[in-house]
C-alpha cells in the first residue's frame, strides 16, 4: 500500500489483520520486511499491524524532502490520520524508536495504547550525566564519527528466512547512506528523555545483551525514567533484536501486549 505525505513523499506500508492498530517502524537504513518473524505472530495474536518503511528507506520514496526526525514523526501522524488510527501500540527498532519517541514530543499520547522501543538509547550522545550513547559518541566526536561506516549491527546471523527478504529488499530498493547522512545527524543530536519522564502509557524498552552500538544497561536506565517501564535484555543478540533472537523477542513482545 502507498500513502503520500502532505509534502508530497510517496511512503509505503502494509496493513494487516484486525483488532488494535499496531504501527512499527524499522532503523535508518532497514526495510520493513526485518520485522517478518513478527507479523504473522502479531496477526494470530488478533493485532491490526502497520508496517511502514520511512521516507528514504525501503520501497517508500528517495527524497531529499524532510531529512529530520520531526518530519518523520509528521509522517506517522499523518498516516495516522489517513487511517483514522486511535488507541496505537508504537513498535519500533532503533530509528523508528526514536521517531516514536519525536511523535511523543510533538502530538502527546492521546492516541497511545503503548510504546516498545527496541534497542534505542533515548541519547545517542554520551556526556557527564549519561553514558549511554551510541558507541563512542560525544560531542567532541559528533558528527564525525556518524559519517564513518557505523559497523556491524548485529551480534550474529539473522534469521534464514528473514535475511532471504532482506537481501530482496536491499536488492530492490537500495539504500543511499550518504543522501540520507542529514537524517542521521539530525537523529543523533537528539535527546528524548523528558519525554519519557513524562510518559504515562506502557513503555517496553527490549536491548540487545550484545548491541555493537549500545550498551545494553540503557534499557534499565531508560524504562526506569517513565511511569510504567519495563527493560528487557536479550542475550546473545545485537542492535537488530527481533531478527537475531525472534523466538526470544516475540515471546516478550507478546507478554507484554497481553498485560496492557
Amino acid at each position: 500500500m502507498q500513502f503520500k505525505t502532505n509534502d508530497g513523499v510517496t511512503l509505503s506500508y502494509d496493513d494487516e489483520g484486525t483488532g488494535v492498530p499496531i504501527v512499527i517502524l524499522t532503523g535508518i537504513g532497514g526495510s520493513r520486511v526485518i520485522w517478518a518473524a513478527q507479523i504473522p505472530r502479531l496477526i494470530a495474536a488478533g493485532y491490526r499491524v502497520i508496517n511502514l518503511d520511512a521516507r528514504n528507506q525501503g520501497a517508500s520514496a528517495h527524497t531529499i524532502y524532510g531529512r529530520r526526525i520531526s518530519r518523520h514523526a509528521m509522517d506517522v501522524a499523518e498516516l495516522m490520520d489517513d487511517l483514522e488510527l486511535d488507541q496505537v501500540i508504537l513498535l519500533g527498532n532503533s530509528l523508528g524508536a526514536a521517531t516514536f519517541f519525536a511523535y511523543l514530543s510533538l502530538f502527546g499520547e492521546r492516541r497511545v495504547r503503548a510504546v516498545i522501543d527496541v534497542d534505542q538509547s533515548p541519547k545517542m550522545v554520551t556526556e557527564e550525566g549519561w553514558s549511554y550513547g551510541f558507541k563512542d559518541l560525544t560531542w567532541e566526536t559528533f558528527p564525525a564519527l556518524l559519517m564513518a561506516p557505523l559497523g556491524k549491527s548485529t551480534a550474529g546471523p539473522i534469521d534464514d528466512a528473514v535475511y532471504a527478504q532482506v537481501k530482496a529488499a536491499s536488492a530492490a530498493h537500495p539504500y543511499d547512506a550518504a543522501m540520507n547522512a542529514p537524517l542521521l545527524i539530525d537523529h543523533a543530536a537528539q535527546d528524548w528523555r523528558d519525554v519519557l519522564i513524562h510518559l504515562q502509557a506502557p513503555l517496553l524498552i527490549v536491548a540487545g545483551q550484545e548491541s555493537p552500538y549500545f550498551n545494553s544497561d540503557f534499557a534499565a536506565a531508560s524504562a526506569g525514567m517513565a511511569h510504567n517501564g519495563i527493560a528487557k535484555v536479550v542475550p546473545h543478540a545485537g542492535h537488530v533484536v527481533m531478527a537475531e533472537q525472534p523466538a526470544a523477542f516475540n515471546q516478550i513482545l507478546l507478554d507484554f501486549l497481553k498485560k496492557i
